[in-house]
């Protein structure tokens, strides 16, 4: 996501460790990927080049899921409990209920982080409209006093007495 920057839009490339492009987005201000992904070195780039003067501020989340911990990791607790059937079903209730809490306090932390990316934008949007709001009120006030003495000139001069006297 852009967050800031003239126009608000950037290029984004994702390579696969083949060299495949796997995404290409030309000049979008925001977007959501998903990838199926294979052992290897991933490529992706923000691009700016198309606008040389502006600078952009990019947000930008990575979130890997199923990092090999399915199969491996949550089965080695099973060969340090001992007793009955009825105790593993337990045990895995309580492991299945507390992986999906784990998965939910994930993904909500990953919506506020996103969140926080749109209030970024929208908060340096709402900055650069104040400052031209005050730039251009600054200008209407000087073009209103110009005109305010020009009047006040034009008026004065009507009233001048244009007869010269002799004394």
């Amino acid at each position: 996501q852009v967050l800031d920057g003239a126009g608000l839009d950037v290029d984004f490339h994702l390579l696969s460790p083949k060299g495949e492009t796997l995404v290409f987005d030309e000049r979008k201000s925001d977007g959501v990927h998903t990838v199926e992904t294979e052992d290897g070195d991933y490529m992706f780039c923000f691009d700016n080049t198309f606008s040389t003067i502006s600078e952009k501020v990019i947000f930008f989340e990575l979130v890997l899921d199923n990092m090999g911990e399915d199969g491996e990791d949550q089965e080695d607790w099973k060969k340090y409990v001992t007793g009955t059937d009825l105790l593993d079903m337990k045990l895995e209730d309580i492991l299945e209920s507390i992986n999906s809490v784990k998965a939910r306090l994930s993904k909500s932390v990953q919506i506020q982080t996103l969140l926080r990316a749109f209030e970024a934008r929208d908060r340096n949007i709402q900055e650069s409209n104040f400052d031209r709001v005050n730039f251009w009120s600054m200008v209407n006030l000087g073009v209103m006093v110009v005109v305010s003495a020009v009047q006040v000139y034009m008026l004065k001069s009507l009233f001048e007495d244009k007869r010269k006297s002799r004394t």
